[in-house]
């Protein structure tokens, strides 16, 4: 895996580090002309074996670069076999700018996104399982690309779910344990934050901690629910 500090050195223009993966969007003519672009990355991808995620629109082409066996190493020395950004990502994501150069494809980094899920909990190995059958139909799903209990589709049909420290203590009985409280996390380029947060709070939201900003800022809805915008702020080239 690459740190945050090796991506954002890369200086790779077109493309933003949100949650796990680098992403882009391409701006085409049609969808023919995104068509067109898509299979010659097939070309490029076949090249070295190794291909992004692809969502396409009348009007652009969405690309996601993730390694599915990245390697992470705890301080202890333990590897784990997580989903991240490598060498052949960043590589892959050089070559796809030259492509889109010559395709005409316009690179609009500031209008990348990802959305992740977030359930505060004081048991994440209990719960897992059942939140793994409901949005996946699979078991492997906990755990998949990842140290921990979250909860990730192969084929990103949903939402990443991931777990986070609940503040209440775990009931012995499960009907008199404390709900826990899901929110949403919006992952966007460190050029689109303070826009999305202007219009949030224009739109009647309130910012209720940016103790994190920019990385993190919590935003809260009139009826308290959350959300969470986030930058990885560790992958942004400086200067």
């Amino acid at each position: 895996m690459l740190m945050g500090e090796q991506i954002a050195h890369a200086n790779l223009s077109d493309w933003r580090k949100l949650a796990q993966g680098l992403h882009a969007r391409y701006l085409v003519e049609d969808f023919a002309a995104g068509a067109r672009f898509v299979a010659a990355i097939a070309e490029a991808g076949d090249e070295i074996g190794h291909h992004p995620r692809v969502a396409m629109g009348a009007g652009h082409v969405d690309l996601e670069l993730v390694t599915d066996d990245a390697i992470y190493r705890d301080d202890d020395g333990t590897e784990y076999v997580i989903e991240w950004v490598t060498q052949q990502d960043v590589d892959l994501a050089r070559r796809i700018t030259e492509l889109a150069a010559a395709h005409k494809a316009g690179p609009d980094p500031a209008s990348v996104s990802e959305l992740e899920l977030g359930l505060d909990t004081g048991d994440s190995a209990t719960i897992a399982p059942v939140w793994a059958a409901l949005l996946t139909g699979d078991a492997d799903a906990q755990g998949r690309g990842t140290p921990g209990d979250e909860v990730r589709d192969a084929t990103v049909r949903v939402p990443n779910l991931w777990f986070g420290d609940a503040d209440e203590g775990r009931a012995e009985d499960a009907a008199e344990a404390p709900r826990g409280r899901f929110h949403v996390e919006v992952y966007l380029a460190p050029e689109a934050v303070e826009d999305r947060i202007a219009a949030a709070v224009a739109a009647g939201g309130t910012v209720v901690d940016d103790s994190q900003s920019p990385g993190l800022t919590v935003i809260a809805d009139q009826d308290g629910n959350r959300g969470i915008l986030c930058v990885d702020t560790s992958a942004v080239a400086q200067g």
